[in-house]
Formats: structure tokens, sequence, C-alpha cells
């Protein structure tokens, strides 16, 4: 079963946040749970308390703003935002969120551009990072080697360096040499000079 998405909705309007919550929790296929907070005044410390996934909010809450000033405010990583169109916005401001919904949007649309943003954040989680052996694998892989020179450099066996391999273009989602020696050179990995 997939994670609880935490989503909290932003908006002083009682009947807009109640009616955007009893939307939400119609979406039975997602796995969410829903906060409101109505007072922009402490939204601050009641979404660094919260530490939600997803925010709605309206940009008109944000005031001068800007959707990167209040993620750094609120201090919660990869927090996205979803701006709530309640009122005519020009598309440059609304570009800045991570996306955006409108009080006029079918419970279908808001369904599907929340699913996508749980899933792409899903996917960034899966793009998990090299252990420290993976890394000297990578490193061994540019340089040349096989898979019994790696074996043997590291003291592993051969099918355990498959395994590492394996795992390597699991977490990357590159899968040939020439893929991990771009990988390797801009994670700084190796230098160019070591390349073959």
């Amino acid at each position: 079963m997939a994670r609880r998405i935490h989503i909290a909705i932003v908006e002083p309007s009682a009947i807009i946040r109640t009616g955007l919550t009893g939307i939400l929790k119609r979406i039975i296929d997602l796995n969410i749970d829903i906060a409101e907070i109505a007072d922009v005044n402490i939204m601050i410390s009641k979404l660094k308390k919260l530490a939600p996934d997803i925010i709605i909010i309206d940009p008109v809450c944000l005031g001068m703003t800007s959707p990167q000033q209040f993620k750094a405010q609120v201090e919660v990583e990869n927090i996205k935002i979803i701006a709530l169109q309640t009122s005519l916005q020009s598309i440059n401001s609304i570009k800045l969120y991570d996306d955006f919904i409108t009080i006029y949007d079918p419970t279908e649309t808001i369904r599907e551009k929340l699913s996508n943003i749980i899933h792409k954040e899903e996917e960034e989680e899966e793009k998990q990072e090299l252990s420290v052996r993976e890394k000297e694998i990578v490193v061994c892989i540019v340089k040349g080697m096989t898979n019994k020179e790696i074996a043997d450099k590291l003291f592993l066996s051969t099918h355990t360096i498959m395994t590492h391999r394996r795992n390597i273009a699991n977490k990357l989602k590159i899968h040939s040499p020439s893929g991990l020696t771009i990988y390797a050179i801009v994670n700084k990995l190796v230098d160019i000079k070591d390349v073959k």
C-alpha cells in the first residue's frame, strides 16, 4: 500500500475550504490525510508543525511572497504547493507553483492533478542515493574494469558485483556504461582523465 500523503488546505473562506476538503475525502483511490488552516496569520507555524507533503493555497494568501520563498519559510523538505485559483491570476504567477486547481474544476481533474504530483514525488524518492560500495563499483566500471577485476579489487564475488550493478542500474535508471560515465563525471566520482 502507498504511503499516506498529508495535504494542508490554507484558505480563509470556510465555504471553499470545507468544499475542497469534502471533494478530497471522496477521492478514495488516493491515500491522503487532510488538514485545514483558516488563519493565514498562523499558517507558517501550523505548516511547520504539520509538515505536509502538499499545500493547497490561494496565491492571494501569500501576498508578495513567491512560492519558493514560502517553501523556504515552511522548512519542510520536498514540499509541493498547488495554487488554488479562486480568482483570475496571471499565468506567469501560476507557473511558479507545482500545479494549480480552480474552484471550477471537476473532481476528476483535481484527482488527476494530485495523483500526478504524488506519483512524481514517489518516483523522486525511488531515485535513491548510492551507497559507498556502489559508488566504488561505479568508479571501477567507468575505468573499464570487468566484473572479475572489480570483484578481485574489492575482495567480493563476481555474483555480488553483478547484484550491485543491477541495484545501481535500478536506483539511477541508467543501464549503460556510457550513461554511468556521464553520471560519475557529473557527480564528481571520477575525473574526466580517469575515464577509458
